[in-house]
């Protein structure tokens, strides 16, 4: 499959709502935190595209005083998973991401998700109980980016 990794925009809203319900539907983000993580300054946002469409999508907020940077959301149309999208992106905001550690946090349930974070080396910190509205859990975990 062929697709790009570009910087995202608000210009992408529309698109990325679209990929928001389809990836995570009732834990979507609402449109007011859509609005803030294409605007917020220090926020990296990459999308992945294939023939013009958004099939991806990640978030990296980074915390330097706080000594790392927070992978706020990774997400991938259904169809495209597996398919190394969702690692390309990781890799693609780990890298512009300015702190020595990087966390993200994920349903306990979504052990692709899960699999692909421990193969990129994350491991796990943290277990945050009723993280999710309908109360599932989420897993916290933190990756070395570079030597402090």
């Amino acid at each position: 499959m062929d697709y790009s990794i570009r910087p995202a925009s608000i210009l992408d809203l529309s698109p990325l709502r679209a990929l928001e319900r389809r990836c995570f539907g009732s834990d979507a983000w609402s449109l007011l935190d859509l609005l803030a993580v294409l605007s917020y300054p220090d926020v990296i946002r990459l999308k992945a595209l294939a023939e013009g469409k958004m099939i991806g999508f990640i978030a990296g907020d980074p915390r330097p005083k706080e000594g790392f940077s927070w992978i706020a959301t990774v997400g991938v149309l259904p169809e495209y998973r597996r398919q190394g999208v969702g690692r390309a992106l990781l890799r693609a905001c780990e890298a512009k991401l300015p702190t020595p550690l990087a966390r993200l946090s994920v349903r306990v349930s979504n052990f692709g998700a899960i699999h692909l974070y421990e193969t990129e080396g994350y491991r796990t910190i943290d277990l945050w109980r009723g993280y999710y509205r309908d109360g599932g859990d989420a897993i916290v975990m933190e990756k070395t980016l570079r030597a402090v």
